[in-house]
């Protein structure tokens, strides 16, 4: 089985980042998630109301201020390829009553967006990492945060690497 870092370091690209989105509630965050996977290529339009229809009659809200809006089974043939994409409400949205800075959408054709969904519910609900992730100013921290395996770029004189006596 392979982990959220492995799936997410394949289905979460920079482009599909956004760290200064606004929306008005709820369903204004989940047609900026929506917009966000269409743009990149992932999904039709349509796929936006399977979005909606879900958050309707499931909420998606996980706490620590994280939401992770997906479709319904109906709306998996709007999708051409799986893929995430985190969208940073700094300001945050009004959940149904209850504050969220960051939604993490997901695509996914197959049955494994549970996998994805049950590992990124884990991940997200660690106090620390969602502090991190509402306060990261870069996509590509973001994408460390949810994948350990990438290592960031780093200073060699800052870690002693590449300096010669």
């Amino acid at each position: 089985m392979r982990s959220v870092p492995d799936r997410a370091a394949g289905l979460l690209a920079p482009e599909a980042i956004r760290l200064d989105a606004r929306a008005g509630g709820r369903d204004g965050a989940v047609r900026v998630c929506g917009q966000v996977l269409v743009d990149v290529g992932a999904v039709e339009p349509g796929y936006v109301d399977a979005m909606l229809e879900r958050e309707r009659s499931i909420s998606t809200y996980l706490g620590e201020g994280v939401a992770i809006p997906h479709g319904t089974s109906e709306g998996r043939d709007l999708i051409h390829r799986d893929a995430l994409a985190f969208v940073r409400f700094p300001e945050g949205t009004d959940w149904n009553g209850s504050p969220v800075t960051v939604c993490i959408a997901i695509a996914a054709r197959g049955d494994g967006h549970m996998e994805i969904l049950a590992e990124l519910a884990q991940t997200l609900m660690d106090p620390d990492k969602a502090r991190e992730l509402r306060e990261a100013a870069d996509p590509h921290r973001i994408l460390a945060l949810l994948d350990p395996q990438t290592e960031e770029p780093t200073d060699p004189l800052q870690t002693g690497q590449g300096h010669s006596v």
